[in-house]
């Protein structure tokens, strides 16, 4: 499905995470939108099992069983401000030099996200800066 201004809509989220289209994404909203859906659900997903951990584990103290609301919240939070920068980022460099990018491609951009996310967040590398 090719995103035209006039007349075609971006595909929906379940045709996205589905799969249901396998043509190349050629426009520039096409490949930023399914690069951010799949950064924003694969941080999600690793959120969650994050705060289901961290509940499993402070569910008997006073405030740290409150923490987990915290890890969600992030997980919702990283994806929607850097996640959208850093995705626009790889669909201008895509359409810039005019490649198509296949629909998996953005599965391994936006879950690539994520990792590089969790990568930094368990090195603690920001913290020798």
């Amino acid at each position: 499905m090719s995103y035209d201004d006039k007349d075609e809509r971006l595909p929906t989220i379940d045709k996205v995470l589905g799969f249901a289209s396998k043509t190349p994404l050629t426009s520039f909203p096409e490949m930023w939108y399914q690069i951010f859906l799949w950064a924003f659900f694969s941080s999600i997903f690793v959120h969650i099992i994050a705060a289901i951990i961290a509940f499993a584990t402070l569910r008997k103290h006073h405030f740290g069983k409150f923490f987990p609301v915290l890890i969600l919240l992030m997980g919702v939070v990283q994806p929607i401000s850097s996640g959208v920068v850093s995705s626009a980022a790889i669909a201008s460099v895509y359409r810039a030099s005019m490649i198509q990018m296949a629909p998996v491609y953005a599965l391994l951009w936006g879950v690539g996200q994520t990792v590089l996310a969790a990568a930094v967040g368990f090195t603690r590398i920001l913290a020798t800066l």
